[in-house]
């Protein structure tokens, strides 16, 4: 018996029992559309979110009070005394010529009030730069000026979040909120960032630095740093600028760690992106178990096949049939079984991903290499688990298969 008669054998055996046949296929099915929309969403997520920290500015380094462990890019802080203040910014902006824009920040989280409203959110005391360096827009209004940051003006510039929640039906551009007691006038409105999985951007008031240090918190020092490098080739470069001029700054010895904390956004962006990869693994793997599920459940029905067809297999035998002939139909029927629930898996799971982008709040991305992985995985369980029972068949003696009721 050749492929062709084998193949054609196994689809009438299929076809025989078509619900059985189904009901076989419902593993490898789950488990071919569970890998590919689990591996979409998690690229779609990763791409979302990579688009949306880009967004925040480019080409930018982050300075933060606190000795890290490691080198750039490292933000596991040991903590300290050390605090970062303007003279550090100064220091930074006389002493390397690889810097665009340093924007100093202070960052405390606050209860924002208008009339009975009231917001817990994140209030940043900021210089004007703030908009252009970390590339926050506003759609209403204006940002404050030097003129205002000088004179401590109490301005606020609103995130898109903190106006929903305060203003769900109002414009607030001139409107007068309440921050720590203290009111300010809203002169704008950043535009729409959407989450970036570290801090929210659209759950942010923007305040005038020196507002913020003398009306607001009482303090003189800063949270953070922002440095926008002139060229991203001269990102390296920049990087040990600063560290040499602030461990200068700060006096400390050779021997001394560093007081501070570097961290380039490039190396944030690739730990999130490996985060990601890992976390979109461990989803794969775990409908992956679907797949071996679905193979177990194929090798059981073969079983069963294969009892139920003893007789049939001892008339091919009888007739001429030799081992492969009959080892090859069992196995090939295992086989379709597989590939055949492989492509309706694919349907499956590519149907799904679509519906997730179009009613869910997620734009996953159909990947093709998951696409044929899953199906490639597919048909190995197919010929796997479909190999025992294919061999069971070939061994089965004539004469007792002949004589089986």
């Amino acid at each position: 018996m050749n492929f062709r008669e084998s193949f054609l054998t196994a689809l009438a055996a299929l076809f025989a029992n078509k619900l059985r046949s189904l009901l076989t296929m419902l593993g490898i099915i789950i488990g071919v559309a569970a890998v590919i929309t689990m591996i979409a969403i998690g690229e779609g997520s990763q791409q979302a979110v990579m688009q949306r920290i880009q967004s925040l500015g480019s080409n930018l380094l982050f300075i933060s009070p606190g000795a890290s462990r490691g080198g750039p890019g490292m933000v596991v802080q040991t903590g300290t005394s050390q605090r970062m203040r303007m003279e550090d910014v100064e220091a930074i902006a006389e002493g390397t010529a690889s810097i665009l824009a340093l924007v100093p920040e202070l960052s405390r989280q606050a209860q924002v009030k208008y009339g009975n409203r009231n917001w817990s959110t994140r209030i940043i005391g900021t210089v004007p730069e703030y908009e252009h360096v970390r590339n926050f827009s506003t759609i209403q209004g204006r940002y404050f000026t030097h003129a205002e940051e000088k004179a401590a003006s109490k301005v606020a510039v609103l995130g898109f979040n903190v106006v929903e929640n305060l203003f769900p039906s109002g414009d607030p551009i001139g409107k007068t909120i309440r921050i720590q007691g203290s009111s300010f006038e809203v002169i704008g409105v950043l535009e729409l960032k959407g989450q970036s999985g570290f801090n929210n951007p659209d759950d942010q008031v923007v305040v005038p630095l020196t507002t913020a240090q003398r009306r607001l918190f009482g303090v003189d020092f800063l949270s953070q740093i922002t440095a926008q490098v002139a060229d991203a080739a001269r990102s390296d470069t920049a990087f040990y600028d600063i560290e040499r001029i602030l461990r200068k700054k700060h006096k400390l010895r050779p021997e001394q760690d560093n007081d501070f904390s570097i961290r380039n956004q490039a190396d944030i962006i690739q730990t999130f992106q490996e985060t990601q990869a890992t976390f979109t693994f461990l989803l794969a793997g775990i409908a992956a178990v679907s797949l071996l599920v679905g193979g177990i459940g194929i090798m059981n029905i073969m079983i069963v096949s294969v009892t139920e067809r003893t007789r049939e297999i001892g008339i091919r035998k009888a007739i001429g049939a030799r081992k492969r002939d009959v080892m090859s139909q069992f196995l090939i029927e295992s086989v379709v079984m597989s590939i055949v629930g492989g492509i309706m898996g694919i349907i499956v799971g590519v149907g799904a991903s679509i519906l997730i982008t179009e009613y869910g709040n997620m734009n996953p991305v159909i990947s093709v290499n998951s696409i044929i992985m899953s199906f490639l995985f597919a048909s190995f369980v197919g010929i796997f688990f479909g190999l025992y029972p294919a061999w069971k068949a070939a061994q089965s003696n004539v004469i007792d298969a002949l004589r089986y009721e």
